[in-house]
């Protein structure tokens, strides 16, 4: 996202994000990309965007690159209402790159290599399938989104909101899915005839995903098309390989594009809370004059790993490959501020003053372990 343009070399672009006053973390979010994914779009009520100087002053230089403000739905009434609502969708891909068929690409080899001397040996490789490898490797699939929410008052003195979502996403590259869930919940009651307001949110996210080897697209349009998805007399994973007159792979071959969807498994999970509570005072001796004092806090642990079968023939020579990795955020703040703002009607004017402090803090750790499956150094260790 760029709202005022790029304006470093090297540092950040992004603009800086608050949820329910929580300025978010959003340098990358293990596992899941970019921090939004985190939301439920049915929890949001506004979704505000400030780029003017006078309106991100507030917040310092990391709002240089203006601020996101997105606020969540609140509890509101007295009567329980009950709100459902719910999507399924379809996704295919749009179109398709145009290659040569396997009759196209015969016909071709046999022009372009009619007369030479290796002509034999040329189309004794062509195979005998007649594959589209895109249509191998991209797939029709089915999306759900359920979303609930509870909405009303405890005992006409607590207004709340509470809510749960499940999204579950396919993607059209083979083996590529997403599935989250939401809950939050918010209170919003008041106290001494509404001089004393508190907001407290809370809301947590846990999100499933499988990524797909994107090379296989690149892959798919290179392919031979008249080469079989599978061989059964294969050592490598039963996919078919080019290899050379030793039977080992050759390493500047096209890989089999389905074999680098299968044969891969690269997965992640995301647990995310994100949480303030909010209190705004009006002065009871002083009502020109408020005190807001608002606590945070961001958490998210996340785990992933990546495997590739030593069979498979874009890492065989390598020996497979095998990973883990962990990762824990935590981001805390304190922010408190006075506004006093008094009518001067005799003078056509007013008076506006504010003064706060902020205070913040990112943690962040992780460690990642990475190495060959059938492959060993000198010392015996993979």
């Amino acid at each position: 996202i760029r709202i005022r343009g790029g304006s470093s070399l090297s540092a950040s672009n992004d603009p800086l994000l608050i949820i329910d006053g929580v300025p978010i973390d959003n340098d990358g979010l293990g596992g899941a990309g970019n921090i939004l994914n985190t939301i439920n779009p049915s929890d949001i009520e506004s979704f505000t965007v400030l780029k003017d100087a006078s309106a991100t002053a507030i917040y310092g230089s990391r709002a240089s690159n203006g601020v996101i403000v997105i606020t969540t739905k609140k509890g509101r009434g007295s009567a329980l209402r009950v709100t459902y609502d719910g999507n399924m969708s379809v996704s295919i891909p749009k179109k398709y790159i145009e290659v040569l068929s396997s009759s196209d690409y015969r016909n071709f080899i046999n022009d372009a290599f009619s007369g030479q001397s290796n002509f034999n040996e040329i189309v004794s490789k062509l195979g005998n399938s007649n594959t589209d490898w895109q249509k191998e490797i991209f797939r029709t699939t089915f999306n759900t989104e359920n979303n609930i929410s509870l909405l009303g008052s405890i005992k006409n003195k607590i207004p709340f909101r509470y809510s749960f979502g499940n999204t579950s996403i396919n993607g059209i590259l083979k083996t590529s899915e997403m599935e989250r869930y939401t809950s939050s919940l918010s209170l919003s009651p008041s106290f001494f005839d509404d001089h004393l307001k508190v907001n407290l949110n809370g809301r947590g996210m846990f999100l499933k995903n499988r990524f797909a080897n994107q090379d296989a697209i690149g892959t798919a349009i290179v392919m031979d098309p008249t080469q079989s998805v599978y061989d059964s007399d294969s050592p490598f994973g039963g996919y078919f390989t080019w290899t050379g007159a030793d039977h080992n792979i050759i390493q500047v071959s096209t890989k089999n594009p389905v074999s680098l969807l299968d044969m891969a498994n690269d997965k992640a999970k995301i647990y995310n809370f994100i949480g303030n509570a909010q209190f705004d005072y009006k002065v009871h001796f002083l009502p020109d004059l408020r005190l807001n004092l608002n606590l945070g806090i961001d958490y998210s642990k996340s785990e992933g790993s990546k495997w590739i079968s030593e069979l498979s023939p874009s890492d065989y020579i390598y020996g497979g490959y095998d990973s883990a990795w962990n990762q824990q955020r935590r981001n805390s703040n304190i922010d408190f501020y006075a506004q006093y703002i008094k009518d001067l009607n005799f003078l056509d004017s007013k008076i506006d003053v504010m003064g706060g402090y902020s205070w913040q803090h990112y943690y962040r750790e992780g460690d990642f372990i990475g190495y060959r499956i059938s492959r060993f150094d000198a010392y015996g260790n993979p």
